[in-house]
């Protein structure tokens, strides 16, 4: 049976960020995808911005999940990284109260799951402390998907986090939790947020095991990453930085990978 999915994101013309991130990974992985522009641009600016979109968003999930009790909702709430929001702060209550219950798997950064849960994360304890909590709030997987932890292979990698409710036959709960230590690269992209929520859909959906599908979704973007770099670099030339276009993802070169990626990245069992 075809799967399909609604992707309702940012729209930009120039670059791989929204919808233009998401839709070809997921084409190429089997599904059928239909969009909504939450907004739409000439370049990066930002994301949703307006109340009343959110509440539609919310309402139109609900209304989808009525006629399809199996359908999963992906959220990726955009708020702001680094201590700054993207968005006016009047809509963080809609996150916290209407979209994050309504999302079965949320990828928040850690700032943004902070923001949500109202707590700081300063340790791995803090880390499972706030999942736990943002499983309270009813999603049943949770991705922190970079964080300023310190990471046991050095300062060369940050720390991602993942947890997974599922109930078992018997009807009790077993739970799943990860960390990945994942490579940094220095150099700012747009765009890997929206893919990495789009990849937590196709690998979960393919892959029940929350550690399969978040080591097969970190190596896709280690492969995508990588791959713009060494283009971003061969195009600046030798000891310049590469400008903000030379680092537009290299989606379509990246086929590969999104339909079977080595695994780089390797999640560990908490």
């Amino acid at each position: 049976m075809d799967c399909r999915v609604l992707s309702v994101q940012s729209h930009v013309v120039r670059g791989y960020v929204g919808n233009k991130s998401a839709t070809f990974p997921l084409q190429v992985l089997g599904f059928e995808v239909d969009t909504i522009n939450s907004v739409q641009f000439s370049n990066h600016t930002g994301y949703t911005r307006d109340d009343s979109f959110l509440d539609m968003v919310v309402d139109i999930v609900q209304e989808l999940k009525r006629a399809n009790p199996s359908l999963v909702y992906v959220c990726d709430p955009v708020l702001g990284d680094n201590g700054a929001m993207y968005v006016p702060e009047n809509l963080l209550p809609i996150y916290r109260d209407r979209v994050v219950p309504a999302a079965d798997i949320i990828t928040p950064n850690q700032f943004e799951a902070e923001l949500l849960t109202g707590r700081k994360i300063h340790s791995e304890k803090d880390a499972v402390e706030a999942m736990n909590l943002l499983h309270s709030m009813g999603p049943d997987t949770v991705v922190i998907t970079s964080s300023d932890l310190h990471s046991p292979l050095g300062d060369q990698y940050l720390v991602a986090l993942g947890s997974q409710k599922k109930v078992r036959t018997d009807g009790s709960i077993m739970t799943q939790q990860i960390r990945m230590d994942i490579p940094r690269v220095d150099a700012v992209f747009v765009g890997t947020g929206d893919l990495f929520a789009a990849m937590m859909l196709a690998w979960t959906h393919h892959h029940p095991d929350l550690k399969t599908a978040c080591e097969k979704t970190a190596s896709v973007l280690h492969h995508v990453i990588k791959r713009t770099m060494t283009y971003a670099h061969e195009v600046a030339g030798p000891n310049r930085k590469p400008s903000p276009a030379q680092l537009e993802l290299r989606m379509v070169q990246s086929k590969a990978d999104f339909e079977d990626p080595a695994v780089v990245v390797n999640a560990v069992l908490l």
